[in-house]
């Protein structure tokens, strides 16, 4: 198994297919922690990890929280409406400040692509996890992603995967690609035109198809996305009802895809635009182990930013 020696987690493009694998057993690991009566070990006791959210998540913070707690680590949450953001100070004065109360670990969610290296840059002795910055990745997502296909199939090599939505904007669809075209599988994306990035080819093992229905024929995975009203203009913004007859996942173009083919989002979801209640609640979603599995993730990537070492 590959040995962890990154200090920072912010794209999963800077890191190789053997340290994707090494997050994900680690994850696997943290599992049987999470399904105990008492869920916490002292892995991480002694270590302060500052939770700074520049935008409003429910998922990704709560789940790096007890991730962080489940270690015996000292969490610290600040978002912008309790951090002095609000009467101007700017990312690198913040930093200056933290760096001055010695943290071991900042979690940073930031509508800025790229800040998370710039952070890393004004704090060289404490590690940057990036739990999501603008339109550019967002490595903890596409990492539980990962551990859920894996789950369903025990594999990820040669996994055919539809994501289907709001391309353009999204860090989610963009770590993915990274993290899954590095494990063998192929992605096929489909999306309104004005959704999908121009040489979105480039990036990895990714065909880009004219339709949904293109996307999804023998998927094994359907990932839907939701559209990003806020990271785009009204004009990119299509009708939600046009949207959905031509992007929204329902009953019949799922059938497209194989018998035993999952379905994922990475929330929040919009019923009824990107997919109908029946999908969502059906016994191909696997929306609800996404969430369960991002503690494990985040707990897996807490741990090696910090140093550990399975034994």
């Amino acid at each position: 198994m590959a040995e962890f020696k990154h200090k920072n987690i912010i794209a999963l493009r800077d890191l190789t297919k053997e340290e994707i694998e090494l997050l994900l057993s680690t994850a696997e690991s943290m599992r049987e922690i999470n399904s105990r009566d008492i869920k916490k070990v002292p892995t991480l006791r002694g270590k302060t990890i500052i939770n700074l959210f520049y935008e409003s998540s429910t998922r990704t913070r709560t789940s790096f929280e007890i991730a962080g707690k489940r270690l015996s680590a000292d969490t610290v949450n600040i978002t912008p409406s309790s951090s002095s953001a609000t009467k101007g100070e700017t990312l690198a004065d913040t930093a200056l400040n933290l760096l001055a109360m010695k943290p071991d670990i900042i979690v940073m969610r930031h509508a800025v692509s790229g800040s998370h290296y710039f952070l890393s840059g004004k704090l060289p002795n404490c590690s940057i996890v990036n739990a999501g910055d603008g339109t550019h990745e967002h490595p903890s997502q596409g990492l539980l992603d990962m551990l859920t296909m894996k789950d369903r199939f025990g594999r990820l090599d040669g996994l055919k995967v539809a994501i289907i939505g709001d391309i353009t904007h999204s860090r989610v669809a963009r770590s993915n690609i990274q993290g899954l075209t590095k494990m063998g599988s192929q992605v096929f994306l489909a999306g309104p035109p004005t959704m999908v990035p121009p040489g979105a080819e480039r990036l990895g093992n990714v065909t880009v198809c004219a339709t949904m229905k293109e996307a999804v024929q023998d998927a094994d995975v359907v990932m839907m996305l939701r559209i990003q009203q806020e990271r785009q203009g009204k004009t990119l913004m299509p009708n939600a009802r046009e949207y959905s007859r031509y992007f929204g996942l329902n009953p019949e173009n799922l059938k497209l895809a194989r018998p035993d083919a999952m379905v994922m989002h990475p929330g929040p979801i919009n019923r009824g635009v990107e997919m109908s209640s029946y999908v969502v609640d059906g016994p191909q979603s696997h929306i609800l182990k996404q969430v369960e599995n991002g503690v494990a993730v985040r707990m897996a990537m807490l741990y090696h930013v910090c140093g550990g070492e399975l034994e």
